[in-house]
């Protein structure tokens, strides 16, 4: 069992190994003292004890499958989405549907809504809120023993931003950040810290989805190899790995993500896809692909999304009626007309041989 702590000197989330008295920060070096951690958790399988500070226990994994679903909107403030929570409904509906996902081992992260219902009852538990805390608890939850043949989703929907990292290593010079609903007051979570979390503790025998939909997501995992592709569909695969040689990847596990677009590049909610209500382009479109028989392999995949975006973008009447399984379960509301998407999925890696024609599943 591992619990999160900060680094006494640049606050950087460290995974404490049980009993532990003190770990050494790999950014900045400093050795932070803890007291002792809490017992171990629940040897048998699936049995998921409560993360550090979280209150209730979350609900328990069921078998090989769990997921942490999060659509923060920022209601009532300058930063509002209107399609993040639509996302967040319809992935966890393909989730259950197609992938088979029990209800109860997925967490839903999303602010409570009168308007807005997760099973037919209004979303008021203050742990499942997306402020940042509960954002950090639930990836931890997400991996926490974790053993061979789990599959792990952990998607977002939000806002993404970027801030100057000074560790080197980052090839653009830039870490890539996730925004809570809390981000003004408690800060944003930084791509080191989702790395630290959800991917370097995979073992052996386990895989990891991720999918992003926010701008400068591009490589918002810090995985170490990012699929660049162009128009024509010609791909190649850029080396990601840190100067220092820190090593990104996982502990032997599967980790792959896809995000809404390159790292300099922004992500839009839009009504232009659906034609019913706002969703994230990049969500849309990988349900898009899964409903259209298009996701075969994570090549399949990632060229299906970037052609729905592209021609939508090139002219607004592409996309419609597209995922009606889905779409019909959503509200229909107020919409962000979207003139022209300029965003191009990105699909990541921590490891590069045959991922892009490897068969998908989850």
């Amino acid at each position: 069992m591992m619990m999160l702590i900060d680094c006494s000197r640049c606050r950087t989330p460290l995974q404490l190994p049980h009993g532990a008295p003190s770990i050494r920060c790999a950014i900045c070096g400093a050795i932070t003292h803890v007291a002792p951690a809490p017992p171990a958790a629940d040897p048998s399988r699936g049995a998921v004890q409560p993360a550090p500070g979280w209150g209730p226990p979350p609900p328990p994994a069921h078998g090989r499958k769990r997921a942490v679903v999060c659509g923060i909107s920022y209601r009532n403030s300058r930063h509002e989405l209107k399609g993040c929570i639509n996302d967040a409904k319809c992935m966890r509906h393909l989730l259950t549907t197609r992938f088979n996902f029990p209800d109860d081992s997925i967490i839903m992260l999303n602010e409570s809504n009168t308007f807005v219902y997760i099973l037919a009852e209004e979303q008021t538990d203050p742990y499942k809120i997306p402020t940042k805390h509960n954002i950090r608890m639930a990836m931890y939850w997400l991996v926490q023993g974790c053993q061979p043949g789990d599959s792990l989703v952990f998607h977002y929907s939000g806002h993404g931003a970027q801030q100057r990292n000074y560790s080197g290593d980052e090839v653009d010079g830039f870490d890539e950040t996730l925004c809570p609903m809390d981000f003004e007051t408690q800060g944003m979570i930084v791509d080191d810290e989702i790395n630290t979390a959800i991917v370097r503790p995979l073992p052996h025998g386990v895989k990891l989805h991720a999918l992003i939909d926010a701008c400068h997501s591009g490589t918002a995992l810090d995985l170490p190899f990012l699929c660049r592709m162009d128009r024509s569909g010609q791909y190649v695969w850029e080396d990601h790995r840190p100067r220092s040689g820190v090593w990104k990847g996982t502990s032997g596990g599967e980790a792959i993500s896809f995000s809404g677009c390159d790292d300099n590049q922004t992500s839009a909610d839009t009504s232009a896809l659906s034609k019913i209500t706002s969703t994230g382009a990049m969500t849309f479109c990988f349900i898009q692909a899964i409903e259209r028989g298009q996701g075969t392999t994570y090549g399949s995949i990632l060229n299906s999304m970037r052609s729905t975006i592209r021609n939508t973008g090139e002219s607004a009447g592409a996309g419609g009626g597209a995922v009606t399984s889905l779409i019909t379960m959503l509200i229909t509301g107020g919409s962000l007309s979207a003139g022209g998407l300029r965003q191009e999925p990105q699909l990541t890696s921590c490891e590069t041989f045959d991922v892009y024609a490897k068969p998908f599943s989850l």
